[in-house]
């Protein structure tokens, strides 16, 4: 009895990820709405300055990618606890925890990009954008390094199979 219920507690994560899709959905919505309000303003005039105009749209893009991450870690975790088989494109098809985090670093460090090139538009040169732009390198360095060596290892692992 204890190991049935072990095995079925597994479904409890359909709330996880049910609650993650429903937030992507809301910031998906949120972001078309923004993109309507940012292209009215396109049409009225009211952004002329094209910087104005660029980091608009750069932090609408950065929310779509954030929704976009959502996105990814409910239908992942729906893969990796409750339906494997789902018909989903196969770069979106998640078989381990593994394949979750390599999809994740992917977008995380498209995310922090993206974040970065958005203050570095908005600059009015008074903020110090060197530590920010330090701290985000290291960091999408450190994850891309570490997606390597995990590719490296598992590339290693079918060699000596």
């Amino acid at each position: 009895m204890p190991r049935r219920i072990i095995s079925a507690s597994r479904y409890l994560i359909a709330i996880a990820a049910a609650a993650i899709l429903l937030l992507a959905t809301a910031l998906l919505l949120y972001g078309a709405a923004q993109t309507y309000v940012l292209l009215a303003g396109i049409a009225a005039g009211s952004l002329a300055k094209s910087k104005a105009l660029v980091l608009a749209a750069i932090e609408l893009v950065d929310l779509l990618l954030l929704a976009t991450v959502l996105y990814v870690i409910a239908i992942g975790l729906y893969e990796l606890f409750i339906d494997d088989q789902l018909p989903l494109p196969e770069w979106l098809e998640i078989h381990s925890l593994d394949d979750l985090k390599d999809k994740l670093i992917g977008v995380v460090v498209l995310v922090m990009a993206v974040l970065f090139l958005g203050q570095l538009i908005g600059w009015d040169g008074q903020r110090d954008l060197l530590g920010f732009g330090a701290a985000t390198a290291l960091v999408i360095a450190a994850l891309t390094y570490f997606a390597s060596q995990k590719k490296a290892k598992k590339n290693n692992a079918l060699k000596d199979q």
